[in-house]
């Protein structure tokens, strides 16, 4: 999963502040998240719950293809009908909607379990 630790070849040269932290959702918070629906944590599921998380940040929900784009980007090797199943899944489970748009969003309830979990 995530890894918040930069790399070296991210690392600010000396003499310049760090740069912010991405807002990004540790495995923990996400674990949590599944356990409280009943779920079993996979790997796909984090990944899938952090880019739905990602999106949800920056004020927008996300179809199957974009869900799969940014898994894709974080080379991530998931094909297209496996990422579909688990925000199926997710979906019926009440962790996430599907808007009319045929886009998906974390619900509410969801949402205030991740930031309920969030490290202080």
């Amino acid at each position: 999963m995530y890894n918040p630790q930069r790399s070296l070849s991210e690392a600010p040269s000396p003499g310049q502040p760090p740069a912010p932290p991405e807002e990004r959702l540790g495995n923990e918070q996400i674990r949590e998240l599944l356990r409280t629906y009943g779920l079993r944590t996979s790997l796909i599921r984090l990944k899938v719950i952090d880019a739905l998380h990602s999106a949800d940040r920056n004020g927008r929900s996300i179809g199957v293809r974009g869900v799969h784009a940014q898994l894709e980007q974080l080379d991530i090797p998931l094909s297209f009908l496996s990422v579909r199943e688990v925000l199926k899944r997710l979906c019926s489970e009440g962790v996430i909607s599907l808007g009319h748009d045929k886009c998906y969003s974390l619900k509410p309830e969801a949402r205030a379990v991740l930031e309920q979990h969030a490290p202080r």
